[in-house]
Order: structure tokens, then C-alpha cells, then sequence
């Protein structure tokens, strides 16, 4: 089918009845977040405490909004074609930049660092207006609602970029919540008003996929991450049961968004009168939680394989708890969004993950460790067998419904 010139000759083509795949432009673009995920996660090692927490959220929260901003993009232009691959792979340089100066963002390289962000986010928001039909009013005016938005928040990371200390962080965060507010508000611009969610048209089987993919990346991350500290270290009984803990937890993880959920997501945004909406929701914001659940858990990891044995500190307990905690939070939001109900498995698992971390602090680091794990299996196997059982009634409600039908 010859591609859909009303949208623009840089946009993807419409096709019916099937998605638009996921490109190799767009997989090397995401091997860059490999790297900076990473990075998070050995910022937040390296500076465990209450200010370097709230440091490296900033920067987690940084790094996933230019990658989710970047997704939707490529939702709609055709990474196939030489420009929009020359922008992603321009994209991919900032992003290194980015990602090699987020150890040292509060510090040599907060410049660095502000101007990458700055210059992805509101070069990319251009390239998108300036490949957009002008006949195509309602999506330009989108575009340059966003390229407002974002032009506002660079002015305060490059402002921070400059500035030193606890007024670097404050004005960046000022930079980071006008960015998070902008999409709930519909990036309302006076005189012009907000975009409606009809103009935010999005390829839901696209969008779910690439979601999908960062939750790779990040369970990738995890993994490589542990297995670089286990070879590292001497092969212990305890440091060999801590090892394989993390490496089952990672799994189940795996388990608990992969079996169903990411499935279920993309048949219902790809299906969904309001794509737009739904992806703002579930896609944009609710797999933060899930992102940052596995890179804590990953700290978690680190930190037991070093020191499995004694009284769990304050850290340790945090992190080992609240990773999957974070995980577990992210994705019962995410699949009521799909499935319009709260799971179960997923709330007894908050609720005993909460006991745990309650008297963590009596327990050895490796027996957390076992016993999140043991929760994060219990409900990858809980919610499994609940959705067989519920899918078993409804396929045997269908048929009775047939016979008297029939009859």
C-alpha cells in the first residue's frame, strides 16, 4: 500500500488493520538508553543518600521523558526515511552527552547535561513542525503548543546548567514539572488554547511495543549490572543464593508485565476510540513507576551481593523493598487502565511487601532479598492462574450463550 502523502511524505503510513513495526533506527536509538539507564542506577549506588535520591530521580525522570517525547515522535514520522533517521541518530549523540554526564550532572557537568536535554527535546519538537503539512493546521498548532512548552523548561535547565549547588537543583525541577504537567493540561497555550486528544493521533501497537522495549532495557540493565558484580566477586554459598535471588526476581518481574499485561495494552490502545489519551495515561506516565521499581531493584541487587550477610541497612532495606514495591505500584496502575480492574495478586503483594520493609531492618540483607523475591514469584503465579481461571469461565459463558442460542 503506497503511503499516506495526507499526513506528510516524512510520516508513517497508515495501514489498516495492523501496526506499524517497531524500526532498526529506532532499537539502535534505544541501545543509547542502555547506557544511561545505567548510569542512574550507579549514580544512585555511588550517592545512597536522601539528597542523592532526590538527585538521581531528577535524572531518571529526565532521561525517561526524552525517551517516552522521542517515542511519540517516531509514532508518527517514518524512521524508515534518511531524514528522520538523520534526526534520530542526532538524537542518539545528544543522548550519550546526556547519559555520560549524569554521574556528575550536580556537579562539573550540570551544563553539559541541561544542554543535551534542552537541545533533544525542543530540536526533535521543530524537526516534527517543520516536517509537518501546513493544510494540516490542527497538527501543527500541536506541535507548536509543545515546542512552547518545551522551549520554557530549557530556559530553566539551561539556567540550572549555570548555576551551582541546591539552586541548580530547584530550578530544575521547576524545568522537569513544567515538562510533566504540559501533556495533563493538554499543553494549553494562552490565545490558542489546548490540543484536543482527537489531534494526538498514535499508532497504539507501535506505542505498547516500544514501552515494551524500555522494560527490556531496563530488566537488561538490571541483569547485566548483577552479573558484572557477581563475576567480581568470590563465589560464597551466600553470594551464589544472592546472585540467583536477583536473576529469579528479574524473571518474575518479567513474568508479571510480559505474560498478559503488555499483550492486553496493545490490543486495547491499538483498539481504543481515544489512542491518544490512553497512551498519555498508561503509556506515558504509569510505566515510570514500573522503569524506576527495576533500576532500584538493581541497586538492591549490588548491595546485597556485596554485603549478603549482617543487620540490613537503611538503604538496603529501602531499595530492596522498594524496588519491587515501585514495580508492583507501577504495574497494577498500568494494567487498571487496561483491564478497567485493580489486580489482586498485585495488592497482597504491595501489602506484604510493606511488612517486609517494616521489620527489614531485623533481617539480613540476603534474606530480604529471598523473601521479595518470593513475593514477586507468588504473584507472577497468582495473577497467571487467576487469568487462565477467568478466561476458562468466559470462553464456557460464550459457549452455553451459544447453545441457547442456537437452541
Amino acid at each position: 500500500m503506497a503511503p499516506d502523502t495526507e499526513r506528510g511524505p516524512l510520516f508513517r503510513p497508515i495501514l489498516p488493520h495492523q501496526h506499524s513495526r517497531v524500526t532498526y533506527a529506532e532499537l539502535l536509538f534505544d541501545l543509547v538508553f542502555v547506557f544511561a539507564v545505567t548510569q542512574v542506577s550507579h549514580t544512585l549506588l555511588a550517592n545512597f543518600t536522601p539528597l542523592g535520591a532526590v538527585q538521581t530521580t531528577l535524572l531518571l525522570l529526565s532521561v525517561w521523558w526524552v525517551w517516552v517525547y522521542t517515542s511519540w515522535i517516531t509514532n508518527w514520522l517514518n524512521p524508515e526515511l534518511t531524514p528522520v533517521r538523520v534526526l534520530l541518530f542526532l538524537l542518539m549523540l545528544g543522548g550519550l552527552v546526556l547519559s555520560t554526564s549524569i554521574p556528575t550532572a550536580f556537579d562539573s557537568r550540570g551544563l553539559w547535561f541541561a544542554l543535551a536535554y534542552a537541545a533533544m527535546q525542543v530540536g526533535r519538537t521543530v524537526f516534527w513542525l517543520v516536517s509537518t503539512p501546513r493544510e494540516r493546521t490542527a497538527a501543527r498548532m500541536s506541535a507548536v503548543r509543545i515546542l512552547v512548552w518545551l522551549s520554557t523548561s530549557a530556559i530553566f535547565w539551561i539556567a540550572g546548567g549555570f548555576a551551582q549547588g541546591h539552586a541548580r537543583l530547584v530550578l530544575w525541577i521547576l524545568a522537569l514539572g513544567i515538562e510533566y504537567i504540559s501533556p495533563a493540561v493538554r499543553f494549553w497555550i494562552p490565545k490558542y488554547g489546548a490540543s484536543s486528544v482527537a489531534d494526538w493521533y498514535v499508532d497504539g501497537g507501535h506505542m505498547a511495543e516500544r514501552c515494551a522495549g524500555f522494560i527490556i532495557i531496563a530488566l537488561g540493565e538490571s541483569i547485566v549490572v548483577t552479573g558484572a558484580t557477581f563475576a567480581d566477586l568470590n563465589w560464597t554459598r551466600e553470594v551464589v543464593v544472592a546472585f540467583l535471588s536477583s536473576f529469579v526476581a528479574s524473571l518474575a518481574m518479567w513474568w508479571i508485565y510480559f505474560h498478559k499485561g503488555a499483550e492486553a495494552g496493545s490490543e486495547l490502545i491499538s483498539n481504543s476510540s481515544e489512542p491518544g489519551r490512553l497512551a498519555r495515561l498508561a503509556y506515558t506516565y504509569l510505566h515510570l513507576p514500573i522503569v524506576a521499581g527495576i533500576i532500584l531493584s538493581a541497586v538492591a541487587d549490588d548491595l546485597v551481593l556485596w554485603h549478603p550477610l549482617g543487620r540490613s541497612d537503611a538503604r538496603t532495606v529501602l531499595s530492596a523493598v522498594g524496588g519491587p514495591l515501585l514495580f508492583l505500584l507501577g504495574t497494577i496502575l498500568f494494567k487498571h487502565t487496561i483491564r478497567g480492574f485493580l489486580q489482586l495478586s498485585h495488592g497482597v503483594g504491595i501489602i506484604a511487601l510493606c511488612a517486609i520493609g517494616w521489620f527489614g531492618r531485623e533481617w539480613s540483607p540476603l534474606a530480604l532479598s529471598i523473601l521479595t523475591t518470593a513475593v514477586m514469584i507468588v504473584v507472577a503465579i497468582w495473577e497467571s492462574l487467576s487469568l487462565r481461571s477467568g478466561a476458562a469461565k468466559k470462553s464456557r459463558a460464550e459457549a452455553a450463550q451459544s447453545d441457547a442460542t442456537i437452541a
